[in-house]
């Protein structure tokens, strides 16, 4: 490949891979500015890459504009997945992946150094499935002055929380990240995603958002309507 690391894919087409993806799903990004997963959110993202930071514990709260999600929700299909963890959990996050997703459209795995699973590469390399392990996302777009063909930032993105009166409703609200600095809900995180993921997830809340749809209306004007009317969820 590169100059590091190995790959499954030649120099050119990893290349063609990295700079033609516009978002990158970064498993272990969290709140900790000490890890080395939150400033590649930052350095990502100012390239120009939609950043989708996921992290069990974090949920809800904003790493450089950009929500946290707890969790890669059913029917999601990433372009990059960058794994900030131990091989263990990596290799959790690897099988996963295997079992949901099709393997035809596999996402590009980058193991970020410490990250490699050898079980996981095997896997991944009996079924043809694109990876890179041992080398850095970040350092091989600033090496190879690399930025996303196609940019969608800023994005928007929809958070639902519990309300904070305990009266069993939620809170809708709608939110760029352009400018988004939000810390973990107090009252618990129910969801949050990008419009796009809106409209994709099979989780149970963007379903029954969906349902409330007027018929032309786009869900990105249903998002909004429903973050200012006010109405019990």
């Amino acid at each position: 490949m590169d100059t590091e690391g190995a790959s499954s894919l030649s120099p050119q087409s990893l290349h063609q891979r990295v700079v033609s993806s516009s978002r990158i799903h970064i498993f272990g990004a969290g709140l900790n500015t000490q890890r080395p997963a939150h400033q590649a959110v930052h350095e990502l993202s100012q390239r120009g890459w939609a950043c989708a930071p996921i992290h069990p514990f974090d949920g809800g709260a904003t790493v450089a504009g950009f929500p946290i999600r707890p969790s890669l929700d059913e029917g999601l299909n990433p372009e990059i997945v960058v794994l900030f963890l131990a091989p263990e959990r990596a290799r959790s996050v690897v099988r996963d992946l295997i079992m949901r997703l099709d393997h035809e459209t596999f996402p590009l795995v980058w193991f970020q150094r410490g990250a490699e699973d050898p079980p996981s590469i095997e896997a991944l390399e009996s079924m043809g499935a694109p990876y890179v392990a041992n080398d850095c996302l970040v350092e091989y777009t600033n090496r190879n002055d690399l930025q996303p063909k196609a940019s969608i930032l800023p994005q928007t993105f929809c958070l639902q929380t519990a309300s904070d009166d305990g009266d069993g409703c939620s809170v809708w609200s709608v939110h760029s990240t352009s400018n988004a600095n939000l810390e973990v809900p107090v009252h618990g995180l129910e969801w949050v995603g990008s419009l796009e993921e809106l409209e994709r997830s099979n989780h149970t809340i963007p379903r029954y958002i969906r349902s409330l749809q007027s018929e032309g209306e786009p869900l990105s004007q249903l998002a909004k309507r429903l973050a200012h009317s006010g109405v019990d969820l």
